[in-house]
């Protein structure tokens, strides 16, 4: 088979689908790896790493969107590549569909099969390649939020962690899964008081259990997330429905109950975002305020720590990768239904429920839709 790695060409992405040992395992089983020459660079890993490991330096995308029969990516085709898309052609990355209907009616018309990271399952039900992220962006949450809590940076010059005779910081996380945990790890180390919401009382009861005493567990409802938004410096978008939209928590008159000056960073953007006034932003252009209230709604958080991202992904991406190019999607999704519950979308069909039920398209499971 011949696969094939595309340079990342969303702003300020520096995460690469494939490391060297990656291509060196696929030539390694008889099959052609093409990678476009800078896809490693942003990671710290040189074109001739990628060329002694066996893989093919192409100049442009162009070459592999033309040949490539499985392209493996991190993030989500960009406009400029929706025209290389084509039938019959297999893309493994993140989609977060739910989150852009323009990139989902492309991706139909282009009659691919497109797979996602962020749905593919294992055999204990978990999120296996979104997970990584979850740890990378929910870490990166509390050191992003620190910053834009200074006040040249329009916060309310509070700093996270106190000093002696002077509060710390409250730390609101509202979704208490790998985002969340992760985050509130990070906040109670450096010393804040974190509050952690969740609708889930046994993933509540765990995190109680494991949390240190700066932690507190709270079920959430309107009245709780209100109280928590109201008394909070930084809150912290963590919400996963997987394949849906995240159901909007805060409203945008939510916004005049809080501190002027507080940091919402809402790492639920991909999925829409989980506030009612969050709208993607870039790594160049992360902030903008509203009523007073710093938003910090970047869309590839780890792609800025590039390397450690990549490493992180390509160690859970990688198996997958080889099973696919070895017997092909189809009987791979046929023998784990984990895996395929990520095939999202498939030779012009929605074959995703939460995908379909988003933008009220018909759904189609994926094997019932031809060869």
């Amino acid at each position: 088979m011949i696969v094939g790695v595309p340079r990342e060409i969303k702003a300020d992405e520096y995460r690469v689908a494939l490391l060297p040992v990656g291509a060196e395992e696929l030539t390694l089983a008889g099959h052609t790896v093409l990678v476009e020459a800078g896809a490693g660079q942003g990671s710290g890993i040189a074109d001739a790493q990628y060329a002694t490991a066996g893989a093919t330096i192409v100049s442009g995308a162009d070459e592999i969107w033309a040949h490539a029969e499985l392209v493996i990516k991190v993030k989500e085709p960009q406009p400029s590549e929706w025209p290389g898309l084509r039938r019959g052609q297999t893309l493994f990355t993140y989609f977060h569909f739910a989150a852009d209907e323009a990139l989902t009616r492309a991706v139909l018309d282009s009659g691919i099969t497109a797979i996602a990271y962020e749905t593919l399952r294992d055999t204990k039900g978990s999120l296996p390649l979104l997970t990584p992220m979850s740890e990378v962006a929910g870490r990166m949450s509390i050191q992003e939020g620190a910053k834009y809590l200074e006040r040249p940076q329009e916060g309310r010059g509070i700093l996270l962690a106190g000093v002696p005779g002077v509060a710390p910081a409250e730390v609101a996380i509202l979704g208490g899964g790998i985002v969340g945990s992760n985050a509130a790890k990070v906040a109670a180390g450096l010393g804040a008081n974190v509050r952690i919401l969740d609708v889930n009382v046994d993933r509540l009861r765990y995190l109680d259990d494991i949390m240190p005493p700066n932690v507190t567990t709270l079920y959430s409802d309107r009245h709780t997330i209100l109280e928590t938004i109201e008394r909070a410096d930084l809150v912290i978008g963590a919400i996963l429905i997987t394949g849906a939209r995240a159901p909007r928590l805060v409203r945008r008159e939510d916004l005049a109950r809080m501190k002027h000056g507080s940091v919402i960073v809402d790492v639920a953007i991909d999925q829409g975002g989980c506030v009612e006034t969050s709208r993607p932003t870039t790594h160049r252009q992360p902030t903008y305020v509203v009523d007073g209230v710093v938003h910090y709604c970047v869309t590839n958080m780890p792609g800025a720590v590039g390397r450690t991202s990549t490493y992180a992904l390509c160690n859970v991406t990688l198996p997958y990768v080889l099973q696919f190019a070895r017997l092909g999607w189809r009987p791979v999704a046929t023998a784990h239904p984990g895996i395929a519950e990520g095939i999202n979308i498939h030779q012009g069909r929605v074959t995703n429920q939460a995908v379909a039920a988003t933008f009220g398209l018909d759904f189609s499971p994926w094997n019932a839709v031809g060869q």
